[in-house]
């Protein structure tokens, strides 16, 4: 159905999107025959039907984004709702960045050049989703930091959608410039108000120039009727780092597709997520670290908790050109099955064409030792708390890079929430 409404709306593009939609028409929606999407199956999503013009209005207060908030008073935030950027509901301090939102920024003629030299020039070209948001791109963020800046408080992204009564298709846009020796950190989230379904296709470029510092944090926490497909690609210069954090607690249905590009040597990497999800819940981690260039690191550390009927996919890839020697590449997927019907596919990769590397990778799945729930429950600690400390303990070390204290406090009372437990972890 998704695909027949899509056909429809041809008609109304042009020039680069046109062509963006027909590359997308050629490749279809990925089915369970493509390899990357074995295990994933989008007919629960591509047979639905969407509104590709949301209604604008809503009545969303601030008290209600407050209980979406970090305890964050210190931070900045912006907030789109139902695709459109809320002046109203934001909090922005920063005076020398330009923060503001890419639809803006592709109306104005003085932004063109830098647009014409980063947007769209590192999302891959030959994947479907890529090329429909391309098509029907219609909200984003957009943030240039200018050389040797600090972003001294977090920036909070909210993506909102209420008030729809129809199934509805946002196809988000973000595009973030981190000169050199700049830093900045961002945290992104989305929120479903309705019964109604949402079906977020989400593209996200990040440029990390030398000496240059950004972590992205992605707190996906969305309602039982909301669908996302992200893709994200962080392309690095020499002496940077970069850090994407993706902690999935809520959705439906989500999909996270993550590619870091090393383009320079000296580069440190890190990809760290953690999964809690139960009923019928899908989450699908697809990695990948192209090291390019020498004396480069990354780390890939990913935990996954699975309860009910829950099913989790890791595909992990590092891949070493041959010039990239001194490459160290280390990572890891562990995951722990708390029901009989919950299950987990993982497919941790290694490609490597230089000599001189330090690559690592490993994978496991299990359950909770009984001998430690045995030593606590021991103690007079009743067996859920006990299930939870020996859990949060499993997932810390995915945890520990984060260095915003009110984030870090956000996912450990999630995780006790997800594991129906009333202690402070």
């Amino acid at each position: 159905m998704l695909l027949e409404q899509i056909l429809e709306k041809k008609s109304s593009l042009s020039g680069e999107k046109n062509v963006a939609l027909e590359k997308f028409l050629s490749f279809g929606f990925p089915t369970k025959k493509d390899e990357e999407y074995k295990y994933t199956n989008l007919k629960e999503i591509t047979e639905k039907q969407y509104n590709f013009h949301p209604k604008t209005s809503h009545n969303i207060t601030k008290e209600q984004l407050n209980q979406l908030h970090l305890g964050e008073e210190n931070f900045d935030w912006i907030v789109f709702v139902n695709g459109k950027l809320h002046k109203e509901l934001s909090k922005v301090s920063i005076e020398n960045a330009e923060f503001l939102s890419l639809e803006y920024v592709q109306n104005q003629e003085q932004y063109q050049p830098i647009l014409k030299q980063y947007f769209n020039t590192i999302a891959n070209p030959d994947l479907a989703f890529t090329n429909l948001n391309f098509a029907f791109q219609n909200l984003g963020f957009f943030l240039h930091i200018p050389k040797n800046t600090v972003i001294e408080k977090p920036i909070h992204l909210f993506y909102l959608s209420q008030n729809q009564e129809e199934n509805t298709f946002y196809n988000v846009r973000n595009l973030l410039i981190a000169e050199q020796g700049s830093k900045v950190e961002i945290i992104e989230s989305h929120h479903n108000f309705d019964e109604s379904f949402t079906l977020t296709n989400s593209v996200t470029e990040i440029f990390v120039d030398s000496n240059a510092k950004a972590d992205w944090h992605k707190l996906q926490n969305d309602s039982a009727t909301s669908y996302l497909i992200d893709h994200t690609f962080a392309k690095q210069e020499r002496d940077s780092l970069a850090t994407v954090n993706t902690f999935s607690f809520g959705g439906k249905l989500v999909r996270n597709n993550l590619d870091f590009i090393h383009n320079g040597e000296n580069i440190n990497s890190f990809m760290n997520g953690v999964t809690i999800i139960g009923g019928e819940q899908l989450v699908d981690h697809h990695t990948a670290v192209h090291h390019n260039q020498p004396n480069c690191e990354s780390y890939q550390n990913y935990k996954g908790i699975f309860k009910d009927k829950a099913h989790g996919v890791f595909n992990g890839k590092v891949f070493v050109d041959k010039i990239a020697q001194k490459t160290n590449a280390y990572q890891q997927n562990n995951n722990v099955l708390l029901s009989e019907g919950a299950t987990i596919d993982t497919k941790p990769q290694l490609e490597i064409f230089a000599d001189d590397v330090k690559c690592s990778h490993g994978c496991t799945v299990g359950q909770l030792n009984e001998d430690a729930l045995f030593y606590l429950r021991a103690r007079g600690i009743s067996k859920n708390e006990a299930q939870a400390l020996l859990l949060y303990a499993f997932a810390n070390d995915a945890m520990e890079n984060i260095d915003i204290e009110p984030l870090k406090e956000k996912i450990s009372k999630l995780l006790a929430e997800k594991l129906e437990v009333n202690i402070e972890l």
